[in-house]
Order: C-alpha cells, then structure tokens, then sequence
C-alpha cells in the first residue's frame, strides 16, 4: 500500500511533465500571435494572418523534406537553388507547349517539375551516400551548380511565364478552397502525408535509427545507402512541390529565385525540435517553425522596431540561439 501511495507522486509528476522541445515552437507561435496584436491590433486580422501563413507555405513544404534529411543525419544546403533550377525548367517547358496544348502545358510542366526534383534528390544522395562526400559539400557543390544553371538558362535575366497561361495558373497561389489559400492546403496536405511516413512507417523509423547511430543501423540490418538517399529524394519531390506553388506568385523564374532558402528552412526545422545531428524529426513542430519565421519577419515590418532589411540577420541569430538551446537541454 506504501509503495503503491508512493508511486502516486511519481505518475503525477510523469503526467504533468511537459516536453518543451516538443512544445516550444507552438508556444513560440502563440507568444508571437499575443506580441503583434500587442503592437498592431491588425495582426491578427484574418486577412494579415492569412498573408503570413501562405508566405510561410513553400519554406515549410521544403522544410517538411529537410526534416527527413536531417533526422536522417544529412543536410542539403541546395533547397533555394534547386528552387530555381525548377521553376526555370518548368516555365521554359509550359511556354514551349503552350501555343500546341494551351492550359494543358501547366499539368504537363507540373508533373515535369516533379521528375526533375525527384531527379536532383537523387543526384545529391548518390554524391553523398555512394560517393561518401560530406553533406556540406556536397550540397554545397550542387549548389552552386543548380544556381549556375538557373543564371545560364535565363541568360542572367528573367523567364516569365506565357502571358495565355498566366490567368489560368494564378488560382494555385491566389485562389481558396472554403477560404483556406490553396499553398496553406497544400502544405497542410504535404505535412500530413510526411508526419504519416516518418511516425507510422518503416522507412521513418529506420530513417531515425540511421541519422541516431549509422554503424548500429547498418548491423541492424537498415540499409544506410538507400535510407538516406530516399530522404534526399523525399526532399527533391518537396521543392518541386514548393516551386510548383511558387510560380505564379513572381510568375517568372531568375537567378535569385529561393536565394536564402536553405537558410530559412533549416532554421524552420531546428526551431521545430528536430535535432541538426540526426536522429528525430519533429514535422508539426517544422511546420510551426516556418511560420514563426514568417511572422517575425512581419512583425519587422509592421512594428517599425528593426529594420526589414535585417531579417536575414534576425533569422541566423534565431538558429544560433535554437542551437545553444538543443545543446544545454542535451546536457
């Protein structure tokens, strides 16, 4: 009876324990929602906070891959990049097609853009897992080379989008479904199906089993090789996915098109918990952190306290300090 009134305490304690880590982008989320009323009383318009969420869509689509990534022990620092690489492709491709299939070529150029990112997940993965070079230059490497491509396809200038496929490619950032932006469903959908993988399937729990301990994993009997190549697939599919979300916001492809991208998502994702050194991603978490980022950088604006031109400044601080976080919680 004594143990039993003793171990009470204990259950208690255990039950009302909470995982900060786990909790602390969507603590963060609400301290930022309470902040901004606080200096603007818009802020939290419905209009204001749906502007903010759909900005913050393509970093958190890409974001969703580079948790794969780097729960898997990897890294890519090609996402804004391959971006461009993409939408480049595809936009050359729909204007190519357009006089013969009319709207047709936007499904066409769609399911393109899907290969492609598929293609290029693939090529960081091999590099790195088949040619055993270091995530960080690897993809520094590629890079540099998707950037390159982007400026020599464009010749240093722009490729805008044929003016007959405009009107009837605008819906895919423009338009609502039930007043819901279509890029928010979509990156609600995208989160959904990778949560789903990464915590219901096998391949997330040897994703996790890999980027935790690759020699254990690999005497466990996971394939290291393919684990994390598919992951660096899994995050070529989800910049296409952006990209494709993307186009009809500039409605042209340039060589600055996704510049500083790969600093925003993995500043997404370690703001989501997830823990830079492999091991557990945290997807709902990422998809936070994404929009945390988004609602600083308008914050910055509306409040007139800093500058908007610093929010590259504000962003890199932010992972510093998320990182100083996981390493004292560690200890």
């Amino acid at each position: 009876m004594n143990a039993i009134t003793q171990d009470a305490p204990l259950r208690q304690e255990r039950e009302l324990h909470i995982n900060w880590t786990e909790a602390g982008p969507f603590v963060a989320l609400v301290a930022l929602l309470a902040i901004g009323f606080l200096i603007n009383s818009d802020f939290l318009s419905a209009t204001n906070l749906a502007n903010v969420i759909a900005r913050s869509a393509f970093i958190a689509i890409i974001a969703v891959g580079a948790t794969f990534v780097i729960s898997s022990g990897g890294l890519d620092l090609s996402v804004g990049s391959m971006a461009a690489f993409i939408t480049g492709v595809m936009i050359m491709l729909m204007n190519r097609m357009a006089p013969e299939w009319g709207v047709w070529a936007i499904p066409a150029g769609m399911a393109v853009a899907l290969l492609v990112g598929l293609a290029c997940g693939l090529f960081n993965g091999l590099i790195i897992t088949v040619g055993k070079i270091e995530p960080f230059i690897a993809t520094l490497g590629t890079m540099g080379i998707f950037r390159s491509l982007i400026t020599y396809m464009s010749d240093g200038g722009t490729i805008p989008i044929d003016a007959s496929l405009r009107n009837a490619y605008r819906p895919v950032y423009f338009g609502t479904v039930g007043g819901v932006p279509i890029p928010i469903l979509v990156s609600l959908a995208v989160a959904a199906v990778g949560a789903f993988i990464l915590y219901r399937m096998k391949y997330g729990r040897r994703c996790a089993a890999v980027g935790a301990n690759e020699d254990v994993a690999r005497y466990s009997g996971i394939s290291v090789i393919k684990t994390r190549t598919i992951a660096y697939m899994v995050q070529g599919v989800c910049v296409a996915i952006a990209a494709i979300c993307y186009v009809p916001r500039l409605g042209a492809a340039t060589p600055t098109t996704g510049l500083l991208w790969e600093l925003q998502v993995i500043t997404a994702v370690v703001i989501g918990g997830t823990v830079l050194r492999g091991g557990k991603g945290r997807i709902w978490g990422t998809l936070a952190g994404a929009v945390v980022l988004e609602l600083i950088a308008n914050l910055m604006v509306l409040s007139d306290l800093v500058s908007e031109y610093l929010v590259g400044a504000v962003q890199g601080a932010i992972i510093i300090i998320a990182m100083l976080v996981q390493r004292l919680s560690k200890k």
